[in-house]
């Protein structure tokens, strides 16, 4: 198993040094869900909402926390972000609302942070605009999908199995 690298030899949280690394061009996607009630999901999709466009908020809400990552995450590197993208999908059988993120540098380092960022704050922004109609949502399964670049190549959940249980 691979050493923690935000702390140094004495233990000290540090921001990891990546002057000497290679500027790769370095890819993120991220996904997650809100699950809701029939209704909250209908006037979402229907448009009925008296606070607008829904998705539309959410989508430049998740755009906005990609790139205000580091001011959230202490030791997250200041990127200069190429692309983002944010995308939903309306999930009926299951009254959910998909959310995927794809975040994108040519950098030292990557943006898996970016990414999951904005998949979460796409997500919350969601729960935000419909508490008022349906305060039971629940946000789930935030998680990487997949990452390229940099010195480790290329890593993906299907090839990878899931992290065992707490």
């Amino acid at each position: 198993m691979s050493k923690l690298t935000h702390f140094d030899a004495q233990g000290q949280a540090h921001m990891v040094d990546v002057g000497a690394k290679d500027y790769t061009h370095r890819i993120a996607v991220t996904s997650g869900y809100i699950r809701m009630e029939p209704a909250t999901l209908k006037l979402i999709e229907e448009g009925g909402h008296k606070k607008g466009d829904v998705l539309g908020i959410a989508r430049i809400a998740g755009i906005m926390a990609a790139k205000k990552t580091p001011d959230l995450i202490p030791l997250c590197h200041p990127l200069a972000l190429t692309r983002i993208a944010i995308d939903f999908h309306i999930d009926r059988d299951n009254n959910r609302i998909h959310c995927r993120a794809q975040v994108e540098t040519r950098g030292q380092t990557g943006v898996e942070m970016e990414a999951l960022c904005a998949t979460q704050v796409a997500l919350l922004t969601i729960y935000d605009m419909c508490k008022a109609v349906d305060r039971g949502m629940v946000i789930s399964k935030v998680q990487l999908e997949k990452k390229a670049g940099g010195k480790s190549g290329v890593w993906e959940r299907s090839t990878h199995s899931e992290a065992p249980s707490a």
